[in-house]
C-alpha cells in the first residue's frame, strides 16, 4: 500500500521551494490562484528576487509546468532564471487582475496550453 498521497493543503504548498532541472533555487511558491468555477490551480505565484523578503517580486507560473520532486521535497520547472526575469510578473504590494487575456499572456509566455 503506498502510504504517498497525491493532495495537499495549500498552506503546505506555499512556501515550498522551486528548483530548475539544473537544480539552482529560483524562489518559493508564496501563492496559488484558482479558478473559481472549475476548481483547479491555475498559477503558482513564484517569490523571487529582493532580498531577506523584502522587494520580491511574484511571478505566476501555470501549475502545469511545475512538477513535484520528493528528493527536493520542492518543485521542478524547466527554466533557466534568465527567462524568469522576463516573464510577466507583479510587485508584492499589487496583485493583477486574472482576467482570462491576463491568463493567455502568461500561459503564452510559457507555451502552456490555455485553458
Amino acid at each position: 500500500m503506498n502510504n504517498f498521497s497525491s493532495s495537499i493543503s495549500s498552506s503546505k504548498v506555499e512556501g515550498t521551494a522551486v528548483y530548475n532541472l539544473q537544480g539552482d533555487k529560483l524562489g518559493s511558491i508564496d501563492d496559488l490562484v484558482i479558478d473559481k468555477q472549475s476548481g483547479r490551480v491555475r498559477y503558482a505565484a513564484l517569490e523571487f528576487g529582493g532580498f531577506l523578503g523584502m522587494g520580491t517580486d511574484r511571478y505566476p507560473l501555470p501549475w502545469d509546468q511545475l512538477r513535484y520532486d520528493t528528493d527536493k521535497d520542492g518543485y521542478l520547472v524547466n527554466l533557466d532564471k534568465d527567462k524568469l526575469n522576463a516573464a510577466p510578473k507583479y510587485r508584492e504590494d499589487t496583485e493583477p487582475d486574472y482576467t482570462d487575456d491576463y491568463g493567455r499572456k502568461v500561459y503564452d509566455y510559457y507555451g502552456s496550453p490555455w485553458w
